[in-house]
């Protein structure tokens, strides 16, 4: 996959997940993405299109942004994360803070950014 495709599906999944966040919050997101892209060493695209693993993949009818201005600050955060180092500790995961998964209790708290928790393995 090349660099521009990459840049899609990564904004495309900052959009749906994080485009109400503040900068850092779409920045953190960005990371856990390419975080578990390069240990399961496959494409954003198929780390975002796993199965049930971000959640506008499987509840979405278009993956189509109704809001252009919102994509395009999501693609700079796309663009910003892809080349700058990670700051979210090796952050692999996500949730909204009014939600408590199971998996969060077997995982390492990493830190709060807007209104997500991170974590990692």
């Amino acid at each position: 996959m090349g660099f521009l495709e990459g840049l899609l599906w990564l904004t495309l999944n900052v959009y749906h997940e994080a485009r109400s966040e503040s900068k850092i919050g779409q920045l953190a997101v960005a990371h856990v993405t390419i975080n578990r892209a390069t240990i399961k060493q496959q494409s954003l695209e198929q780390v975002i299109n796993a199965p049930y693993q971000f959640s506008w993949t499987f509840q979405k009818r278009t993956y189509v942004p109704a809001e252009p201005e919102a994509f395009f600050d999501c693609m700079h955060s796309a663009f910003f994360a892809m080349v700058t180092e990670d700051f979210t500790g090796g952050a692999t995961f996500y949730h909204r803070e009014d939600i408590l998964p199971d998996w969060s209790n077997d995982m390492t708290f990493v830190a709060q950014y807007g209104s997500h928790k991170f974590y990692r393995d």
